[in-house]
């Protein structure tokens, strides 16, 4: 089947969605659907466009998918107007340049703005067209304290670019649940297809070689947060716990591992011996750093219940290391961590409780192993590529009958 799939994040950005969609890209294309993909220039997470990409677009051929990359604007601060006139450019560029007669569509969301102009085409031109939801607009305005005038706005256009999309795929159930009843969409046209871990097979690399090279002593409890340093993370909350670790001289250390709009803010609020920044590595990399942690952190801002499922969770689960969770009691992030044994839960946005977690964490390692164990048998049974490359193909399958 000849699948064109539309998103302005892809390869090679190394955290976020854009793991997925080359990940999908890939996997559809070895199990014989003929792939091709429409993307932006890489711009995530550093709000840049990487280095070496110049021009107003190109094509390449990424792990044999053709990939053609259309030019967009990218904002310096992640400012609601400036990532929507990004999203506007990159949709109306992805609706005029030609599709290679696609036998089903797939926008992604993020980005909304250019997905509702995807799905506009298709639905002019009476093409198969599914929206792969992998976080909500519609919530992430309300929990983040949007104007309503501008929150009404986004509820209206998610609701029209959802209900209008032949089928709609989402990655978690409470997601289903929500786009379902509260923006419309009829229940027999929503799949629910989890997320998988983008890491390769798990590293060899000595984990005291990796630590070495980071800094970290054989005594020190790493802590660390992979992946976006955005507003919705709140790790101003991590940074005063650090500070509180090193006036205390406890042996947990705090460590930022990655990039965003909120890293130069962060990293002003002062530096201290309990707090380190690193940035974002290849994949490689990326997971031998992981598996030399003590800990996994997912941090979230307080009030942030269905907003998104944290993409760092299959990789974190992955690892065999327990995950420590700073997020709200009812939270899709809580449910995950209740759901697959892997973690614990402590109140966002206390200083206190994250350093108090994390030193009982350190105190107990055979909880910790208990829990680490956990949550990989979680990643195994239920967020495996395999899985998910399947359901996916079943509802584009399904969306092209249609």
């Amino acid at each position: 089947m000849r699948i064109t799939i539309i998103g302005i994040n892809y390869a090679p950005e190394p955290t976020g969605i854009a793991p997925y969609t080359a990940g999908a890209a890939e996997g559809l294309r070895a199990s014989g659907e003929l792939v091709s993909v429409i993307t932006g220039y890489p711009h995530y997470p550093w709000w840049r466009i990487a280095d070496g990409y110049a021009g107003f677009q190109r094509r390449e051929l990424l792990n044999g998918v053709p990939v053609w990359r259309l030019r967009h604007p990218v904002p310096r601060h992640g400012s609601l107007i400036a990532r929507s006139a990004m999203e506007l450019v990159f949709g109306l560029r992805a609706c005029v340049v030609p599709w290679t007669k696609p036998e089903v569509t797939v926008a992604i969301t993020p980005a909304l703005l250019s997905t509702a102009l995807v799905v506009l085409r298709a639905r002019l031109t009476r093409r198969a067209m599914v929206v792969w939801v992998q976080d909500i607009y519609t919530l992430s305005a309300a929990e983040t304290g949007l104007a309503a005038k501008a929150a009404g706005i986004i509820r209206a256009i998610e609701s029209w670019t959802l209900r209008h999309a032949t089928r709609v795929v989402v990655i978690h159930d409470r997601f289903a649940a929500y786009v379902t009843a509260q923006l419309g969409v009829e229940a027999s046209r929503v799949d629910v297809v989890r997320n998988w871990t983008h890491l390769g097979q798990p590293v060899t690399t000595a984990t005291s070689a990796v630590r070495e090279r980071h800094g970290w002593g054989p005594d020190d409890v790493v802590v660390l947060h992979a992946g976006n340093m955005g507003a919705k993370q709140n790790l101003g909350s991590v940074v005063r716990a650090s500070a509180l670790a090193a006036a205390r001289g406890s042996r947990v250390r705090f460590v930022l591992l990655g990039d965003g709009n909120q890293r130069k803010a962060l990293q002003a609020m002062g530096a201290n011996s309990h707090l380190q920044f690193i940035d974002p590595l290849p994949d490689d990399g990326f997971a031998a750093t992981l598996h030399s942690a003590d800990i996994l952190l997912v941090n979230e801002l307080p009030g942030m219940t269905e907003m998104s499922v944290p993409s760092k969770l299959t990789s974190y689960f992955d690892t065999g290391l327990p995950v420590l969770a700073a997020v709200d009691a009812g939270s899709v992030t809580a449910s995950e961590i209740e759901a697959s044994g892997g973690g614990v839960r402590v109140d966002p946005d206390d200083p206190d409780a994250l350093l108090a977690a994390a030193e009982a964490l350190a105190a107990d390692p055979q909880r910790c192993q208990a829990l680490g164990a956990a949550g990989h048998r979680y990643r195994t049974e239920r967020l495996s590529a395999s899985t998910a490359f399947a359901g996916l193909a079943s509802a584009l399958h399904r969306a092209a009958r249609a």
